[in-house]
């Protein structure tokens, strides 16, 4: 699977329009041998959307999550609050997430994915800290949850910090097995920055020299919602303030909200779902959830896509290469699907 993923182009493009507030093109090509040139993978941010000045605010408390969903006053929904969880789904722009040399379909999306200071409670919208955080939140300049997990994708640009650790770039799942066949796993996000890391528990945990630049499917988790975004992160697989090793961890015991309950049987509530959400899969073995991804939303063909890393497509897609990243076409992620959580 390395062989397919060399042999693309790799292009990432953004684009932003941004109606009142200008507009900002930028794109970033990472050129290598080809046989033929390929399309871009793209996120393109099109248009208008909530102005950071669009008035009052109310607040309504809904259940089935037990949320606050925030409106202007002529009802538009400016920001959704799901009580237990960090995760908060914001309105912005509308993004289009592409990878066309996997998948025709596009993610069409207002959403913006942003990580709270704490769990939310109802009554937060009155704390001090809240009205600063939203403004901040609205504002388009500053990554998501989606942005930061595009970084990862096949042709995304390298970036490093001042200490010169690769923290963005195109991830491998894992090295080739050593018996030639299949990609191993184990891939944690020190395995992609290649760095020791001293989680809150008091263990340090050494990179991998094999798995640089790797990430598996809960490693790739961990590395958008943890390494760059904040949220705490477990050494290993037991209950603890933030997010288990492993997938199974995760589903089982991991922060937030358990938002569809893993019953051992597939499961199709779509309705439950919002970006952001994780979700948790079965797809081999015994019955332990084996496999963990971001929800995207809806797709331009209608179904419900999301975003992981996995072994075929050798790293984070969103696309079909090695089954389709759908909950809802009777594909083997469909059927595998087990359980959502909220974190």
């Amino acid at each position: 699977m390395q062989a397919i993923r060399i042999a693309r182009g790799a292009a990432f493009a953004v684009t932003f329009s941004l109606a009142a507030w200008g507009v900002l093109h930028f794109a970033t090509h990472v050129g290598r041998t080809v046989a033929s040139p390929a399309a871009p993978a793209a996120i393109v941010v099109d248009d208008r959307a909530l102005a950071p000045d669009s008035g009052a605010l109310t607040y309504e408390r809904l259940t089935e999550p037990d949320r606050t969903v925030v409106r202007t006053v002529a009802g538009a929904v400016v920001a959704t609050f799901t009580d237990g969880a960090r995760t908060a789904v914001v309105t912005g722009p509308r993004r289009v997430f592409a990878e066309p040399e996997f998948t025709a379909a596009q993610v069409s999306t207002t959403a913006w994915v942003r990580l709270l200071p704490g769990p939310w409670h109802a009554g937060d919208e009155r704390a001090e800290w809240f009205g600063p955080w939203l403004v901040e939140a609205r504002d388009p300049a500053k990554p998501d949850i989606f942005a930061i997990a595009t970084e990862y994708q096949h042709g995304a640009p390298v970036e490093r910090d001042p200490r010169g650790v690769r923290f963005r770039g195109d991830a491998a799942f894992g090295p080739v097995a050593p018996s030639g066949t299949g990609r191993l796993e184990q891939s944690d996000f020190i395995d992609y920055l290649g760095v020791s890391w001293k989680f809150g528990d008091g263990v340090t945990r050494k990179p991998k020299p094999r798995h640089y630049g790797a990430t598996d499917c809960s490693g790739f988790i961990r590395l958008v919602f943890g390494y760059r975004s904040g949220y705490p992160l477990l050494s290993g697989n037991t209950p603890g303030p933030g997010l288990p090793r492993r997938a199974y961890a995760i589903a089982e015991f991991g922060p937030g909200v358990a938002l569809v309950p893993d019953t051992g049987a597939r499961v199709t509530d779509y309705a439950a779902l919002q970006p952001g959400d994780l979700l948790f899969f079965h797809l081999e073995g015994d019955e332990q959830i084996d496999h963990v991804a971001l929800y995207l939303g809806i797709d331009t063909a209608g179904r419900h896509r999301f975003m992981s890393s996995r072994e075929r497509a050798n790293g984070p897609t969103m696309g079909d290469l090695g089954g389709t990243s759908l909950l809802d076409d009777n594909g083997n992620y469909s059927r595998s699907w087990r359980a959502a959580r909220r974190v």
